[in-house]
C-alpha cells in the first residue's frame, strides 16, 4: 500500500506539471492531433522498458480473450475522449479554473465502484465526496451571489467540458484497475496499449485538423511525450497496486501543481480562491482514501 501510494504522488505531480505544459506550449493544436503526437513521442520514450519485459508482455498479448479486449477497447475510448475535453476545456477557459473541476474524478470512480466491483464506501468516504464538491463550487467562486457560481458553473462551456470529461476519467480509471488487477495485465504491455489505442482513436481527426509549424514545436513535443511516458508509468504501478478508489483521488491531487504553476507563472486570475479550490479537492480525495 505505500509503495503504491508512493507512486500515485508522483504521478499526481508528473501529470500537474503536464496541464500546465499543455496549456503554456500547444495553444494552436487541435486536441486530436496534439494528442497523436504527444502519443507518438511517448511509444518511442517507452520502447526500453517495453523491451525489457517483452517476454511477459507477449505472453499477456497472447492470452487475450473478449474479456481483455472488451477492457482495453472502453478504457482507450474513455481515455481519448476525456482528455479531448479536457484540452477542449483549457483552450477556452484558464487551467486555475479548469483543473480544479476536472479533477474531482473520485466522485465517479466512487459510485462506479461500489456498484460495478462491490467496494463499501464509508462515511469518511462520503464526507470526502462532499468536501470535493465544494471544491468545484469554490473553484467557480467570483465576487457576488451565493448562488453565482452555480449559475456561472451551468453556463460555462469550460466548466462543463471539464466536468464531462472528469466522468469519462473515472471510466478509465476503473478499466485501469480491472486491467491491471482482476485481469493481471503486465504494465510493460498496458502502457504501449493505452498510448496506441488513444492515438489510433484520435487519428482521423488529427488527419482532418493538421498543425502548422509542428517542425518547430518537435522539442516540445518530445519534452511532452517524455512527461506522458513517465506519468503513465507510475500511474500504472499505482492502479496495479491500489484500488481505483485510493489511486484516483491521491493522483488527481495533480490538480494543485496546475494551480500554482497557473496563478504564479501565468498570473491567471482569482488565483487565491482557486488554490482553495484545489486544497478543498486535496482534502476531499484524501478523505476519499482513507
Amino acid at each position: 500500500m505505500d509503495l503504491g501510494l508512493g507512486f500515485a504522488l508522483v504521478a499526481a505531480v508528473v501529470w500537474g506539471v503536464y496541464l500546465f505544459v499543455l496549456k503554456r506550449w500547444f495553444e494552436g493544436y487541435s486536441p486530436a492531433a496534439l494528442t497523436v503526437r504527444i502519443n507518438a513521442f511517448a511509444l518511442a520514450w517507452y520502447a526500453p522498458m517495453v523491451l525489457t519485459d517483452r517476454s511477459a508482455s507477449a505472453a499477456a498479448l497472447g492470452g487475450f480473450g473478449a474479456a481483455e479486449v472488451g477492457i482495453v477497447a472502453l478504457t482507450v475510448t474513455a481515455t481519448a475522449l476525456a482528455f479531448v475535453l479536457f484540452l477542449r476545456a483549457i483552450a477556452e477557459g484558464q487551467v486555475s479554473y479548469v483543473a480544479p473541476i476536472n479533477k474531482v474524478v473520485p466522485m465517479f470512480v466512487l459510485p462506479l465502484e461500489v456498484v460495478l466491483l462491490g467496494e463499501v464506501l464509508g462515511p469518511v468516504q462520503v464526507l470526502g465526496v462532499l468536501v470535493a464538491t465544494v471544491a468545484v463550487y469554490v473553484a467557480n467562486y467570483e465576487p457576488g451571489g451565493l448562488f453565482e457560481p452555480v449559475r456561472k458553473a451551468a453556463a460555462s462551456r469550460p466548466a462543463q467540458l471539464a466536468l464531462v470529461s472528469a466522468m469519462c476519467y473515472a471510466v478509465s480509471d476503473l478499466g485501469k484497475r480491472v486491467a491491471l488487477q482482476e485481469l493481471a495485465l503486465p504494465g510493460t504491455l498496458w502502457v504501449p496499449l493505452l498510448l496506441i489505442g488513444v492515438a489510433v482513436v484520435l487519428l482521423p481527426s488529427a488527419v482532418r485538423h493538421p498543425p502548422s509549424g509542428v517542425r518547430a514545436d518537435l522539442p516540445k513535443l518530445a519534452a511532452a511525450g517524455g512527461i506522458v511516458a513517465v506519468g503513465e508509468h507510475v500511474t500504472t504501478l499505482a492502479f496495479a497496486l491500489l484500488p481505483a478508489s485510493i489511486a484516483s483521488p491521491v493522483i488527481n491531487t495533480q490538480a494543485i501543481v496546475a494551480v500554482v504553476l497557473g496563478g504564479v507563472l501565468l498570473g491567471e486570475r482569482y488565483f487565491r480562491v482557486r488554490l482553495i479550490a484545489a486544497l478543498l479537492a486535496v482534502i476531499g480525495v484524501a478523505l476519499i482514501a482513507l
